[in-house]
């Protein structure tokens, strides 16, 4: 069954590097993916890879996660070996950003698939080129923002500043996950969830609790975890129209 939606897909960002945007990520686009949608992924700029000719290791997670039929060069165009933003990394390895490139690069992707998954580079405000920067890139891709957070201390702080800046650039937010909840938590980490929702507008769309394993098996837990999940009803309206009955079904299953 064809999409005739509008529900074309999301950028995923985070409140800083290391908070999970890839494992979300892909759980989201393995789950979409087993339910029939022709998932698309892309990781625009990856840095910090030992061999970049082979693609970042977030781009092959994301690609290994969708089934992804594209090329690794569209998957994952820029991928760089400084560990430094990618600005910085295209400076150091004298090998510029094409930023209008990218975009339509991105925007073509999104047009063959039913529902693509754009991962960013660390989180909003990173520098991607000429003073452009991922939140520019979200936006000129024309994907509601994902925003993703860890659970732990200075979370509140991290998720509020990302929120506020993304407000403040006139981003579309789709919501924001907590990810990476312990089994045992604190008391800030146990207090952060309710704490967040009280103080933003935005949907607190999902507590995602921590997973163990390597990235493809926490990609796998993620993906089965996600239809179990209390918010799931409220999550599942960032997708496509018509699988919506689909999903739902499924997770009454």
């Amino acid at each position: 069954m064809p999409v005739t939606t509008e529900k074309k897909g999301l950028f995923i960002s985070g409140t800083g590097t290391g908070v999970g945007k890839s494992i979300i990520g892909s759980g989201l686009a393995k789950h979409l993916r087993s339910k029939g949608l022709d998932v698309g992924v892309m990781k625009p700029l990856e840095t910090g890879v030992a061999d970049p000719t082979q693609g970042g290791d977030d781009a092959r997670l994301l690609a290994w996660a969708a089934s992804a039929t594209d090329q690794m060069a569209q998957i994952n165009p820029y991928c760089f070996k400084t560990p430094a933003a990618p600005a910085t990394a295209s400076r150091l390895e004298n090998r510029p950003v094409a930023y209008a490139e990218l975009v339509a690069q991105g925007r073509a992707l999104i047009a063959r698939h039913d529902f693509t998954i754009i991962e960013g580079a660390g989180g909003l405000m990173v520098p991607v080129s000429g003073g452009f920067l991922i939140a520019d890139l979200a936006k000129d891709l024309g994907l509601d923002v994902l925003v993703v957070a860890d659970a732990a201390l200075g979370t509140i702080n991290r998720t509020l500043t990302t929120l506020t800046a993304a407000r403040y650039l006139e981003l579309q937010i789709a919501g924001y996950i907590i990810n990476r909840m312990p089994q045992d938590p604190t008391a800030a980490e146990t207090s952060a969830p309710h704490d967040l929702a009280s103080l933003t507008f935005e949907e607190l769309l999902a507590v995602i609790p921590e997973v163990t394993g390597d990235a493809h098996e926490q990609v796998d837990a993620v993906a089965r975890l996600l239809p179990t999940l209390p918010s799931w009803p409220l999550l599942r309206t960032l997708f496509p129209e018509p699988q919506i009955g689909r999903l739902a079904a499924d997770s009454s299953s």
